[in-house]
């Protein structure tokens, strides 16, 4: 992968916290989507509930503490058989603590017993609905968790769950008659002796059958380590069975094991099936112990994460989409489902981790910073004086969610806590931790970068935690951030809709209602990447005092811009919180796809009254953004930006416009430059060729008609694996104006393929995109391209994945300097020091550990650049979907 995330300027720009979490269930109640956040009290970490024989109802309380204060949250569970129309929770405490303020009920204390009343929107809790309220606090002394809790005046409570627990990875598996896979047992925590877990079929097909070892026994010391478990099929005969491991004392695990129909398949559906077992093979290293994808198997990589086992919500919406041709192939969704809650448990930050946006003002959403083409100009100060636009979207949701939450993935997370943040903020060091990097402008690489916690208590870095390093202020507070990647809420929207469509076509379509619901949620809010920076208004936007701030919609550009972002502060009795949009788009981020969803497509169209008109409109708008874009042999170029140079500068004269956005060959960042990557090509455009092929837009296939006649030019297939495919372009000239009634031809603006590569996650996304449009066009040529180059890319096929070599002449940056102002000092959480004259390296020493790093030391110390063979798993997944997808088109 050669992208990167981020959103420079500093407080306006995300970094955020150790994952907390024990036990978090989401649901959907009276229309309104609640999360559960992690219980953590001063007794400890735990969720407390009360208990009662044949409960009907049930109450999971937690708490966020800060010491002198803390930020409860209480769910109603309705676990009757009839709806609660109308409810009051009351409840006591045992210390002086002190309502200050809730939200999602009507909140009172008379003494020590809280009573919460409904709102008028979350009044009704159906048959095994929920609905959550929350409350901030103060106290002083001891902190203890209520015991008891009636709803209507009935004490609630719930059967008690056992907290250790069998844990499975993967939890389905699909088989071939006659072939053979595995999955993973471990244990959820450490027991205090040896602990023999036995497994065995418990319904279902008795055509499947364990042939591994039947029980693993897990000792205090081996208890986290997962171990194979082996299930074969028969040769005749399909349909799915569970298998249960069971232990002494522990909650059980299922793993459903589907054996495919005897003949019918495809060669190209049988490929998927093979590699989606490689990557779901515990054994192969493609995730970690929590489900969570690895950015890479390999640790030692340095891209967009600077670290192989860091993620992206990118991983995450690879896994969506793989699982959602894995549904249609077998007709289980649910995996498809669990990958969805995986994302939600994980990736989108909880209540307790954004816990201060009652305090947000739409009116004011943010304090200018500007940015700069140089990271030695930061810290960039805050500047109060500039006027900023209004938040159209912030009320809307909050009314339509019944929350100020913000449902959306942040970008970068640190799976294993390798760089030790996860204990910042009141978090479990050693648990996946939301973490950032890029915050200064263009310029600044990855190997320029200081990786912060997205949760910045102060605990790590210099004074001000990390907050000085980016953004120059009178003070600084205790804070959190997080950034969101729009392209990848959309990648997971866009697998959404097709995994609605196969289950519906297999009669099926309540297996995904539910996650195609919350698919819908991610699309209402996405809707921030539509909108400018500051929310100014757009076109022809220049002088940070002087272009208009915003109202309305009238700061929305409509684009999938590179970010949007919220944060807010920690302590909620001088609360604070901010949100911002992005004013670059990056023809690359575009998914016209997921934009017909949103607007078309009654089950994803999402329940804000204006989200189905601003989803129609960006359809439009992303459509010509491509036209605008494309260059004379039919490559699209960089993109547009409503504020040049992040500050709203002056851009050179001459500049052309695309609805008053100026041209921008390379948004975002410059080293490398953001439209140098020929993957930019490839993903982007298969997006829009997925759109064609359902939608048959003439716009988009006239622009699809020329970009595959300049691709296909440049791809070249042997024999024996051999093909090439383009890697690095160069731009020259520039776009005509945009006029949407008399597009220009675009004569003066050039792209050249300066080198090609076997980049294998690329050339998936290629072979995807030309079988869309060569299934829309009837283009033989390009459906032959697409078939030639999955066979070339099945000859790497190794034993866990597809890979190539790839020689990294880039490891030499190890030794770079990153920029630290004069007199700054710090510490990252292994002990390393920040400092001027700090390396990339010297702040990120854990890699001397790394087994790969004697092969980058040479490097460093003048040998020859070093070679890998790298398994990303967005590239897995990418090279999955597209055999997936023309076995499906042409093949069935």
């Amino acid at each position: 992968m050669r992208l990167r995330r981020g959103s420079p300027g500093g407080t306006t720009s995300p970094p955020g916290h150790g994952r907390r979490r024990i036990a978090r269930r989401a649901r959907i109640a009276a229309g309104v989507a609640f999360a559960l956040p992690l219980a953590l009290t001063a007794g400890g970490l735990g969720t407390q509930s009360a208990q009662a024989a044949d409960p009907t109802c049930s109450v999971d309380y937690s708490a966020n503490d800060w010491g002198s204060g803390f930020t409860a949250a209480v769910t109603i569970n309705n676990e009757g058989s009839a709806a609660i129309n109308g409810w009051t929770l009351t409840y006591s405490y045992s210390g002086n603590q002190r309502l200050a303020q809730g939200w999602n009920g009507r909140w009172s204390q008379s003494g020590q017993t809280v009573t919460v009343t409904n709102e008028s929107y979350n009044a009704t809790i159906p048959v095994n609905g929920s609905v959550t309220s929350g409350a901030n606090f103060t106290y002083s002394g001891s902190n203890a968790a209520p015991t008891s809790f009636s709803v209507n005046g009935t004490v609630c409570g719930e059967e008690p769950v056992a907290d250790p627990a069998v844990v499975a990875t993967p939890t389905s598996l699909a088989l071939q008659p006659g072939t053979s896979g595995t999955f993973g047992l471990r244990l959820n925590a450490r027991p205090e002796s040896n602990v023999t877990v036995s497994v065995a079929r418990t319904s279902g097909n008795t055509d499947l059958a364990v042939t591994g070892p039947t029980s693993r026994t897990f000792t205090p010391s081996n208890w986290n380590t997962t171990q194979p478990i082996t299930v074969a099929a028969g040769t005749t005969g399909s349909g799915s069975a569970t298998f249960t491991a069971s232990a002494a004392g522990h909650e059980p695990a299922t793993v459903t094991v589907t054996q495919l129909a005897s003949g019918g398949d495809t060669e190209y559906e049988q490929r998927f099936l093979d590699l989606y077992g490689q990557i779901k093979d515990p054994a192969n290293g493609y995730f970690s112990d929590e489900g969570i994808p690895y950015h890479a198997v390999e640790t030692l990589i340095v891209e967009a994460p600077d670290h192989g086992h860091e993620t992206t919500s990118e991983a995450y919406s690879y896994l969506i989409w793989l699982e959602a041709q894995y549904g249609r192939i077998t007709g289980d969704w649910g995996p498809f489902n669990d990958s969805w809650e995986l994302m939600e448990e994980w990736m989108i930050p909880s209540a307790d981790e954004q816990p201060t946006n009652s305090f947000y003002d739409p009116s004011s959403p943010a304090t200018y910073a500007p940015e700069s083409t140089d990271p030695a100009d930061y810290p960039a100060e805050l500047d109060g004086t500039i006027d900023v636009g209004q938040d159209p979207l912030a009320n809307e949701l909050s009314a339509t969610y019944g929350t100020d939450e913000i449902y959306g993935m942040h970008w970068l997370q640190d799976v294993d806590d390798t760089y030790g943040f996860g204990d910042a903020c009141g978090g479990t060091g050693g648990d996946p931790t939301f973490i950032n990097t890029f915050q200064r402008g263009p310029q600044e690489s990855v190997w320029e970068t200081v990786p912060q916690p997205s949760c910045d208590d102060f605990t790590y870095g210099g004074e001000n935690g990390f907050l000085d390093l980016f953004t120059g202020d009178a003070g600084y507070a205790e804070q959190w951030r997080y950034t969101n990647a729009p392209d990848a809420d959309a990648r997971a929207v866009q697998a959404a809709y097709w995994a609605n469509q196969w289950a519906t076509e297999q009669g099926n379509a309540s297996a995904v209602a539910s996650t195609v619901d919350k698919a819908a949620q991610m699309g209402d809010y996405l809707r921030y990447a539509m909108y400018d920076k500051y929310f100014k208004e757009i076109g022809n936007c220049v002088g940070a005092s002087s272009c208009p701030a915003g109202s309305g919609k009238d700061s929305a550009h409509y684009l999938l811009s590179w970010y949007y972002a919220w944060g807010g502060a920690l302590d909620t009795s001088a609360g604070w919180a901010w949100r911002i949009g992005s004013s670059h788009a990056h023809f690359g981020y575009q998914n016209p796809m997921a934009a017909w969803a949103l607007s078309s497509d009654a089950d994803l169209v999402p329940e804000s009254p204006t989200a189905e008109d601003d989803w129609a409109t960006s359809l439009d708008r992303q459509v010509e953004f491509y036209r605008w874009l494309q260059s004379d042999e039919g490559g699209i170029a960089g993109g547009a930006t409503n504020s040049w140079e992040g500050h709203y500068g002056t851009p050179p004269a001459g500049t052309p416009t695309f609805y008053g956005m100026y041209y921008d060959e390379k948004p975002v960042y410059h080293d490398p430059p953001s439209n140098q990557w020929f993957g930019m090509q490839a993903w982007s455009m298969q997006r829009l060729a997925e759109y064609y092929y359902a939608s048959d837009d003439a716009a988009a296939g006239e622009v699809l008609d020329k970009w595959v006649d300049w691709v296909l030019s440049e791809v070249t297939i042997g024999e024996g694996g051999d093909f090439q495919i383009p890697a690095t372009l160069a731009w020259s000239g520039a776009p005509d104006t945009w006029n949407p009634n008399n597009p220009g031809d675009n004569s003066g603006l050039h792209v050249e393929v300066t080198a090609h590569s076997q980049d294998v996650g690329v050339t998936g996304s290629l072979a995807n995109a030309l079988s869309f449009y060569a299934a829309a066009s009837g283009d033989t040529a390009a459906r032959d391209t697409a078939a030639g180059l999955l066979d070339a890319l099945w000859e790497h096929l190794d034993p866990i994945g597809v890979a190539t070599p790839e020689t990294r002449n880039d490891f030499s940056r190890f030794d770079q300097e990153i920029y630290i102002p004069p007199g700054w000092s710090g510490t990252m959480p292994n002990g390393d020091v920040i400092e001027p004259g700090a390396t990339f390296e010297s702040i990120r020493t854990f890699y001397h550990d790394d087994p790969a790093w004697p092969q980058v030391e040479e490097y460093l110390n003048g040998g020859e650049a070093p070679t890998f063979e790298y398994h990303r798993f967005w590239a897995q997944a990418d090279i999955a979907v597209a055999l997936a997808t023309y076995s499906h088109l042409f093949e069935e």
